[in-house]
């Protein structure tokens, strides 16, 4: 990352964008990265996307400066009345504001996730959302090297693809039912659980109608989980295998 590269220009890489609170009905000014800024580096097995230059889930959450109501951007507007009601009475009326610098980064990412995921957690969201947040976490404290916390957070947003996958209607942020399978199942390897991400990953390679690329990716990650298995490394708290 070149955040603190005095050579960038941070109007190449930033712009402000005019956000509408459907909260409380505020009009702010939040940075959003401009689309050729950011360039990918490489990619997770979870579908982490590694970034030079600058990172745009540094900069995925809006937060309302008046009321403190806090999301994803993708999900920003779509709030109920109930849920708007229940973060009036459970957010905004303890809400004293907060100051971010113009470049933000893990650290500050991770700060405005947690906001965002109390928010979804008050408002009562989908599983799927409370799950995409997490994983988001996660990704910032890899980003960071700090397992512990990388491991806790993928717990939590496996648990909650777990849920969504039961019961909400896909596409998922973009992921089919097999794309869903094998997050899941990447997750449990991720998180020490080989038994049950080998029998995730495994339903996808028997599938008759998951997409090859899926499958390939899926036979790639079993045989991670199965070699760790076999060598009874069963423990949630060893070193990540990317």
């Amino acid at each position: 990352m070149m955040l603190n590269d005095k050579n960038v220009d941070i109007n190449d890489l930033l712009y402000d964008k005019k956000v509408h609170c459907p909260v409380c009905e505020f009009d702010f000014s939040t940075k959003v990265v401009k689309v050729h800024g950011p360039r990918i580096q490489s990619k997770d097995s979870d579908f982490f996307i590694r970034y030079t230059k600058i990172d745009p889930y540094f900069y995925d959450v809006w937060i309302c400066p008046c009321c403190g109501y806090a999301a994803m951007k993708s999900n920003f507007e779509k709030l109920r009345s109930f849920q708007k009601e229940l973060i009036q009475k459970n957010i905004s009326i303890n809400w004293k504001g907060q100051s971010f610098p113009e470049l933000f980064d893990e650290k500050i990412a991770i700060q405005r996730y947690k906001l965002a995921l109390v928010n979804a957690i008050v408002s009562e969201s989908r599983n799927s959302v409370m799950a995409m947040i997490s994983l988001k976490i996660a990704w910032m404290y890899r980003l960071l090297e700090d397992e512990k916390n990388e491991i806790s957070f993928l717990g939590k947003a496996l648990n909650g693809f777990l849920e969504a996958y039961e019961s909400e209607p896909f596409p998922i942020f973009g992921m089919d039912q097999h794309s869903l399978m094998y997050l899941i199942g990447e997750l449990y390897r991720r998180t020490g659980d080989y038994e049950k991400s080998m029998l995730w990953l495994g339903n996808i390679i028997v599938s008759t109608i998951a997409p090859a690329r899926v499958k390939e990716m899926a036979r790639n990650m079993r045989n991670l989980a199965k070699e760790a298995a076999d060598n009874n490394h069963n423990s949630p708290n060893i070193p990540l295998q990317k």
